[in-house]
């Protein structure tokens, strides 16, 4: 039941994007289609879920037993960048069309701060290694969620009459903000879900 709450929780209550602003510059520069948005979607599900398994490995068993935790977002940052750069290699090896298929939303991965965040928050919250897993995993859910909806506004934008002065970046914004307070409505429900089955 635990692992459903934290699975409901990261995708809805505590989105990524909509409720923390982590990964916000994905979120509004690869929104404009929605094939991109699955793309990078898919690329940063992949490389959270990864980089959270190293990460908190290098946290518990590097980090913590040599008293260095203050070297703890130096040492993620050049993790994230190793493994992005590992991952790329081996799949220009090894499924090139794959390789082709991310393009891209991979380098750009490296960038993305939501990955480092949801590899500190694991730590944060003290999850195991399993409870690791299922947050990146659930967190990355809800970014690509989050990405997909905000693409399809876009698209949608796109064939609407817009005044001129709203044209452009400042529409994108107001769509977010709009976005945003609709993941506010599921506020609570993990508290909820909580309080139901008995876990507090």
């Amino acid at each position: 039941m635990e692992y459903i709450l934290i699975f409901i929780s990261a995708i809805f209550v505590n989105n990524i994007v909509l409720a923390q602003f982590l990964g916000i510059c994905p979120f509004l520069g690869v929104s404009k289609k929605i094939d991109t948005s699955l793309g990078m979607s898919a690329a940063v599900a992949f490389v959270m879920v990864l980089a959270t398994v190293v990460t908190w490995l290098v946290q518990t068993y590097v980090l913590v037993p040599n008293h260095l935790e203050y070297l703890q977002t130096i040492a993620f940052i050049l993790v994230i960048a190793s493994l992005v750069q590992m991952v790329e290699i081996i799949l220009k090896k090894v499924s090139p069309a794959l390789y082709q298929a991310l393009g891209i939303f991979l380098p750009l991965i490296t960038t993305n701060c939501a990955v480092l965040g949801v590899a500190i928050l694991v730590i944060q919250k003290d999850f195991n290694l399993a409870q690791s897993v299922m947050y990146a995993f659930s967190t990355a859910i809800g970014f690509g969620l989050a990405l997909t909806v905000f693409a399809g506004m876009r698209e949608q934008l796109e064939l609407t009459n817009i005044p001129k002065g709203m044209r452009g970046m400042a529409i994108v914004l107001v769509t977010a903000g709009l976005l945003s307070l609709a993941f506010m409505g599921f506020s609570g429900v993990d508290g909820g879900l909580r309080t139901f089955f008995g876990l507090d």
